[in-house]
């Protein structure tokens, strides 16, 4: 039997209606009220154009450098304490980036000076200190906008509209990539896969990915004119624009590396709904992002749209996300900077909702903008998720192996095996030792601690070796059994043994 869309919809919405009357009453609760979750995104925005996030200081000897990684390592770990797994870090800033590259300079912000070496490379210190904390780094690159006119004076012959002049398109007093011409695909490809090539990033994030709206003087009759099908309208040109970048960039990483995840953060809002209008700003139709597609062509395996707004603007579009989440996962982006008080100055209570009732609906998790607030610990966010909603550590969830991964490799088209744990105890320590699990790509391993009628405790994750050492706070625990899972390079984790 097949139900109408529009009547999914008033289902789904009625479901959130309900699960919203009983956030509410949960709410005011004490600590501990939400349930564990395995496996759920809890990602920030780490921003570094023009330090808003990191570094707070340009670096411009030795010493000054180290203070700045020092600062970073910090920052991790106030967000690794928080519950934070997934770290979106910005690597493009505007036709700049955060690591010697061969395509573009250096931003200014980490040695003082537009287009100078910072004295060591932020990117990889990023992947390495993030990675030693368990935490996903996903490279945050800004697509289209290249920056104000003044800024690429600045720069000089390293500026992107001086070395590649035909990419680019002036309007008003910025610039930005036009993505009606092939080449700025093809660019913008070559772009991440040097990052994916270089860095054990584990993921592409492409912000941006996006016309400019309307109120930017951003004039592209003539493009149209010479380049649109016969017969296309304007709309659909524009949308096919952007399609071909998204393809592009994913097919490129994808063939280089297929476990690296790409995801993308559109508005907010996908399109009008029958029961709710996004009053003219919305992904489809105002900057023709077609993400739904992009997640159900396999383009994308996760969505991060923009929800920075609440109330009648946020519960009917987190409904509509859901319904189209295809095989991928959608986690919505929380604006947590609405609860300064010289922004919106939101209770926190209205965050609280948003990401009990997105959990309730089974969204793929929730990021935030930005991690300055949540370093600051903005009316308690970060104390509450450390020690209410976020208390129990939770894996990312899986994404699904390109089609012609599996076709060369029919062995993946199954989670991993299970490895066999031993355990030998010496004094007040566990060292437990596993055989390693063949796979034509990375793998890594979970332990965890199993007691009766409870649920499982992840004691470490993502190891490396196959081998662990485990000193229990509690004698007690020396006793208790556990178990070796193996998660492949795709997230994808292995039956209990």
């Amino acid at each position: 039997m097949s139900f109408p869309l529009s009547r999914c919809f008033l289902s789904l919405t009625l479901l959130i209606a309900c699960a919203l009357q009983s956030v509410v009453k949960a709410l005011p609760l004490s600590a501990h009220n939400h349930p564990a979750v395995r496996r759920e995104v809890r990602a920030v925005w780490l921003t570094t154009l023009q330090g808003l996030d990191w570094p707070s200081r340009p670096a411009v000897t030795e010493d000054a450098a180290r203070r700045q990684r020092d600062e970073l390592c910090r920052q991790l770990d106030k967000l690794q304490a928080a519950g934070i797994n997934v770290v979106l870090f910005q690597t493009r800033l505007r036709a700049t980036v955060a690591y010697p590259s061969a395509f573009e300079p250096f931003d200014g912000v980490f040695s003082g000076v537009p287009g100078r070496f910072p004295l060591y490379d932020p990117l990889q210190f990023a992947v390495e200190e993030c990675h030693r904390r368990g935490l996903e780094l996903h490279a945050w690159i800004v697509a289209f906008p290249i920056g104000k006119v003044q800024a690429m004076n600045r720069l000089g012959r390293q500026a992107l509209t001086r070395t590649h002049p035909e990419l680019c398109k002036r309007a008003g007093e910025e610039w930005y990539m036009n993505p009606a011409l092939p080449a700025t695909a093809d660019y913008l490809a070559a772009l991440c896969t040097e990052i994916v090539s270089r860095y054990e990033v584990d993921g592409i994030h492409l912000d941006y990915i996006r016309y400019p709206e309307k109120g930017i003087p951003y004039d592209d009759a003539a493009d149209y004119r010479r380049l649109a099908p016969k017969g296309q309208s304007k709309a659909d040109w524009r949308t096919a624009n952007v399609d071909r970048c998204v393809q592009t960039v994913s097919e490129a990483v994808k063939r280089l590396k297929p476990w690296v995840k790409m995801s993308c953060s559109p508005v907010g809002k996908y399109a009008d709904l029958p029961r709710a209008s996004s009053f003219g700003w919305n992904a489809r139709d105002a900057v023709h992002q077609d993400a739904q597609r992009w997640l159900r062509e396999g383009w994308m395996d996760w969505l991060f749209p923009m929800m920075y707004f609440d109330g009648r603007h946020f519960y009917p579009f987190i409904a509509d996300w859901k319904e189209h989440e295809a095989t991928g996962a959608v986690i919505p982006g929380l604006g947590i900077y609405l609860l300064l008080p010289s922004q919106k100055d939101w209770p926190l209570l209205a965050i609280r909702r948003q990401m009990a009732v997105s959990r309730f609906v089974g969204l793929g998790g929730h990021a935030f903008f930005r991690a300055r607030f949540l370093l600051d610990d903005v009316k308690g966010l970060a104390s509450w998720l450390r020690h209410d909603f976020y208390a129990q550590p939770a894996l990312v969830p899986p994404i699904v192996p390109p089609a012609a991964v599996v076709e060369a490799h029919p062995e993946l088209a199954a989670a991993p095996d299970a490895p066999e744990l031993q355990v030998e105890r010496r004094a007040h320590s566990l060292h437990f030792r596993w055989q390693p699990v063949a796979s034509p790509y990375p793998l890594t391993y979970n332990i965890y601690r199993c007691e009766a009628q409870r649920p499982p405790v992840l004691v470490a994750k993502g190891c490396t070796a196959t081998e662990f050492a485990l000193t229990p706070a509690l004698p007690s625990l020396l006793h208790a059994r556990y178990v070796v899972t193996a998660v492949d390079a795709f997230g994808r984790e292995s039956r209990w043994p």
